[in-house]
């Protein structure tokens, strides 16, 4: 049988995450409490918290208290975007979401995965680029080392694996586009 993933040999790599461990830890404990908890139209306190751990927001963006940002510090989000409920923003890597763009319920933003080949399974992160006046319509998957072009949408439950260009409608799994957005 081939030598490939011997978990045993994983290790997550120093500074992967960008912060020490205590930091993450407490931002995982603020998240689970202080914002989740939090009632929706609390939009100014989810900002305030993002933004103390190192989230560059954007002027009156809505987050929704059951978001998950697995590091805040990676991510950077446009003046007036939306993220809604139960989008997981997987910052590995960086997210950069541009002003004005709606990621919508149940996306999945993923900027990191394993080498499937590797024998100790080495984790990697590629940075994600959604553009301004985008919208991911719900249940958007997107892969690490993507970029959305600006002005597109992406229709519901479609998988984005290579970048999109600016200005189009796409659809499907993977992600092809249909038609310009008007």
């Amino acid at each position: 049988m081939r030598n490939i993933q011997n978990l045993k040999a994983f290790k997550t790599p120093k500074s992967f995450r960008g912060k020490g461990v205590l930091y993450v830890q407490l931002w995982w404990l603020v998240q689970a409490t202080l914002f989740k908890w939090s009632p929706q139209f609390m939009y100014s306190w989810r900002r305030f918290l993002l933004r103390m751990f190192g989230a560059k927001i954007g002027k009156k963006v809505i987050i929704r208290p059951s978001v998950e940002i697995t590091y805040p510090w990676k991510v950077s989000i446009g003046d007036y975007s939306w993220v809604g409920d139960d989008v997981v923003l997987y910052s590995l890597g960086e997210i950069e979401i541009g002003s004005n763009t709606v990621v919508s319920q149940k996306s999945y933003i993923c900027t990191g995965s394993h080498h499937y080949n590797s024998e100790t399974f080495e984790i990697y992160s590629k940075k994600v680029t959604i553009g301004n006046k985008c919208w991911l319509a719900t249940d958007v998957y997107v892969a690490p080392a993507v970029t959305i072009g600006d002005f597109t949408v992406v229709g519901a439950r479609s998988s984005v694996f290579s970048d999109l260009p600016a200005n189009k409608v796409c659809v499907g799994s993977p992600a092809k586009a249909i038609k310009d957005r008007a």
